[in-house]
């Protein structure tokens, strides 16, 4: 507990004490009045002076007045009949006992929360003299470099210089499996080193880093409130005035008719007991905060209680392709030579023209080749948009690239129809043979789709710039049975206007996007959701949820956490309503004394905070 709960569990303490002591002395009149005084004032000052500083702050239906206007109304009501002095100091001691309760329960959210998250790094080593030197890491630029030790946190994102460790990135990504780096690697600051010794240089600022966006996102969230909470909000601004007026109604103005005054205003002191909210103030926000915890447990980051909400109403989910569902990873998976070339010197010819490209497609086929590829055979390289390169290798022309290459070149080919990228290699316009390139399908894609139409999902949707054949090839393959291929940026987002208005009323679109070409579709849909963004920018700033490891399955998961998180807001909702309009009713026709009331106000709200706080749990 913080000092501040220590110091009130203290005066629960005394108060209760004082309080024994008064119902055990044998005094009777002003006298028991006087004896309950001091155990009145050691628990509820605090709440006196708050309900009298509100109001002259124009703040009056909180539940700091009510409590005031039930406590010193019992009291009152002790001139009339017996017993009520120790049940006013009871109510006000068991409503200390449940605010120490509530405040110890919201900040153990917090703190579960914060450890979480617990990624800032507090410090960066810097290597001066051979000596190294801790700074804070607000201090470093961009091309410095840091010493990272085996068990630190890495304080800044930069790629590796020297050394090579295995990184732990579950604070980040909820993945327990190890990361390993070595010299020219991308590190990102949160990351712990779990083994040797790294010298990185700094690629970004610490406001620029990913820590500081991540802190900053999960810091803001609550910002963004969920339908439900704002309701709520709006529901307690109307409800206590309401509540106050209908027990001044039933304390004041029935008694004129009725007689029983100290009946009556009994009745009305209950009724003013029951009718806090306090239940559903806090536990409501308080289950979107744990739901927006537990996600970032798995790795989820999400910017709000509004998306968390959202999602648990998706109806369509539309998946980009690549870097989505498939790795974004290309890799030569046939080579068909034309003779008299053989394999080899296809795949070598294709490698050197494409030597000085950084398109993943050059990549792939040089890391393909198992020939050392000497700079010096190649001259007069020409890349030619949307059609492939065109080079001197060896003193001939070589032309790589797609069907429409060889056609300007009037090679005489055969065109493939495989599902995939085909490049095409002629050497001094004669047909040398063609390669086939694949795009890796992600490991949990097609287990993806499924958990998300056992989930409820109507429709998956995969949008794609690739090929006709290689797009529906891989929607097979994963089960997805609407797929358009052949996108431009700006294709994407009409396509996902047209599915918007194809979903129900209060039906959701939540597009999955890998956060760094699809900024406008994710802009666009109701819940853009940025996938293996692990130290994207993009990503960051354009998604509303971030899964922060390269696993669509996730979210699945993110789909789960924000269900059952509605679950127990509803939950939450109904139990608090039934019971206090049950103790309401039995209040005004005198059927509940001032017990009743004590559960119906801490009792509900302890209650309600205990459900509130499973959503902690993300699985």
């Amino acid at each position: 507990m913080t000092r501040k709960q220590k110091r009130t569990l203290m005066r629960i303490g005394a108060s209760a004490l004082l309080l024994i002591t008064a119902v055990l002395l044998p005094l009777e009149g002003l006298w028991r009045f006087l004896s309950f005084l001091p155990a009145y004032f050691v628990i509820g000052w605090d709440v006196l002076w708050r309900a009298v500083r509100n109001i002259l702050h124009g703040r009056v239906f909180d539940e700091n007045f009510l409590m005031a206007l039930a406590t010193i109304g019992a009291f009152c009501t002790g001139f009339f009949g017996e017993g009520e002095y120790p049940e006013a100091v009871f109510v006000m001691l068991f409503y200390q006992v449940g605010e120490l309760f509530q405040g110890y329960a919201v900040g153990k959210s917090r703190r579960s929360i914060s450890s979480l998250m617990d990624i800032r790094p507090d410090y960066a080593n810097i290597e001066e003299n051979g000596a190294l030197r801790r700074v804070d890491p607000q201090s470093l630029h961009v091309g410095d470099v840091i010493v990272v030790k085996a068990g630190e946190k890495i304080p800044l994102d930069g790629m590796v210089l020297e050394g090579a460790s295995s990184l732990d990135t579950s604070a980040l990504t909820g993945e327990a499996l190890p990361r390993e780096v070595g010299p020219g690697d991308d590190v990102i600051s949160g990351c712990v080193n779990q083994s040797g010794l790294l010298r990185v240089e700094v690629k970004k600022e610490f406001g620029e880093s990913t820590v500081s966006r991540i802190l900053d996102l999960v810091e803001n969230a609550g910002s963004k409130k969920a339908k439900t909470e704002n309701f709520i909000t709006k529901f307690a601004r109307y409800y206590t005035p309401a509540v106050v007026l209908s027990a001044a109604a039933l304390g004041l103005i029935l008694p004129i008719f009725l007689g029983n005054w100290a009946s009556w205003i009994s009745r009305a002191l209950i009724f003013l007991v029951v009718s806090c909210p306090c239940a559903l103030v806090i536990s409501v926000p308080l289950s979107f905060f744990g739901g927006i915890g537990g996600a970032s447990r798995e790795g989820i980051l999400i910017k709000g209680g509004n998306y968390l909400e959202a999602l648990a109403h998706t109806e369509t989910v539309v998946f980009d392709k690549t870097g989505t569902l498939t790795r974004g990873v290309f890799k030569v998976t046939a080579v068909y030579p034309e003779s008299p070339f053989s394999e080899e010197a296809v795949l070598e010819l294709a490698a050197l023209a494409e030597s000085y490209s950084e398109h993943p497609i050059s990549r792939s086929l040089r890391e393909a080749c198992k020939n050392s590829l000497e700079p010096g055979r190649v001259a007069d390289v020409q890349e030619l948009s949307g059609r492939g390169v065109k080079a001197l290798v060896d003193g001939k022309i070589v032309w790589a690239g797609n069907d429409k290459l060889m056609e300007e070149a009037g090679v005489d080919f055969e065109k493939r129809e495989e599902p995939g990228t085909i490049v095409y290699v002629a050497v001094d316009r004669a047909y040398a043979g063609a390669i086939l390139i694949s795009d890796e399908k992600k490991p949990d894609a097609k287990e993806t789709v499924a958990l998300l139409k056992a989930a409820g999902v109507k429709r998956v949707v995969m949008l794609t710039g690739d090929a006709e054949k290689a797009g529906e090839a891989v929607a097979e393959e994963l089960g997805i049975r609407e797929v358009f291929t052949e996108l431009l940026p700006a294709d994407k987002v009409r396509e996902v206007e047209r599915l918007l208005g194809e979903c129900s009323p209060k039906g959701k679109l939540a597009f999955v996007g890998d956060g760094i070409n699809d900024a406008p579709v994710l802009s666009r849909a109701d819940i853009g959701i940025a996938m293996g963004a692990l130290g994207s920018d993009a990503a960051i700033e354009a998604a509303d949820i971030v899964l922060m490891d390269d696993k669509p399955s996730k979210l699945s998961t993110a789909m789960r956490i924000s269900r059952k998180t509605l679950r127990i807001v509803r939950e939450n909702i109904i139990f608090a309503l039934g019971v206090k309009v049950l103790v309401l009713l039995l209040s005004a026709f005198g059927l509940a004394n001032m017990w009743a009331a004590v559960f119906a106000d801490v009792g509900v709200s302890v209650i309600a905070i205990l459900n509130a706080m499973r959503a902690l749990k993300g699985r």
